[in-house]
């Protein structure tokens, strides 16, 4: 018996990593933990990776049976992470992110950071899948092996993307932050999208 099937690891880790992108969560890990102390943010890289990795977790084991129990649909789930990156996405554009009560006292390493940012509708959805189309134990192994290689990739780019805030100072902090705001109000509304075309073809 074959315990591990390379083809479907590098198959749903390419997949996973062209969703959850880790170059493109950089510059959105640096602006919402911006203004904390250096051991703050490599808490909140481990944080974040944890909590994706938990969600995504739950999903493979019981994902379709949990949709199925509330009656969400895979577009719904679509359309609410991408209204949820959306708001955030709004305060990083008008700077309400910079206020202490929004990043000081709020833990984004859960929400946005965890979830939908990493553990997003897309990464989840991929996950059921995967999992489901492991006939084997083999294929098994690969699935979840792939899975936390992933998140350890995830949790490598935002520890050491800490070191780019000691070179781009306060004031690149504010253009990284701007920039992150228009990138994931991009994505927000892909997504957003996605769920109504989801919709549109019967899928909901």
């Amino acid at each position: 018996m074959n315990l591990f099937d390379p083809t479907l690891f590098g198959s749903v880790f390419v997949t996973l990593f062209v969703i959850m992108d880790p170059p493109g969560i950089t510059p959105i890990f640096l602006a919402l933990t911006s203004g904390r102390a250096t051991k703050t943010q490599r808490k909140m890289a481990w944080q974040a990776t944890l909590v994706a990795l938990g969600v995504i977790t739950i999903f493979g084991i019981c994902g379709q049976q949990i949709l199925d129990y509330l009656h969400v649909s895979v577009p719904a789930l679509m359309m609410a992470g991408g209204l949820l990156l959306l708001l955030i996405a709004l305060d990083l554009l008008t700077g309400k992110a910079d206020e202490p009560t929004q990043t000081k006292d709020v833990n984004v390493a859960l929400v946005p950071l965890g979830m939908p940012l990493l553990a997003g509708p897309g990464a989840i959805v991929t996950v059921i899948l995967a999992v489901q189309k492991a006939d084997s134990v083999g294929q098994q192994v690969s699935v979840w092996v792939a899975i936390v290689a992933m998140h350890a990739v995830l949790w490598l780019t935002m520890r050491y993307s800490l070191l780019i805030i000691r070179l781009i100072k306060d004031g690149g902090v504010v253009l990284v932050t701007r920039l992150s705001g228009m990138l994931l109000s991009a994505i927000a509304v892909q997504q957003i999208a996605n769920g109504i075309f989801g919709f549109i073809r019967g899928e909901g």
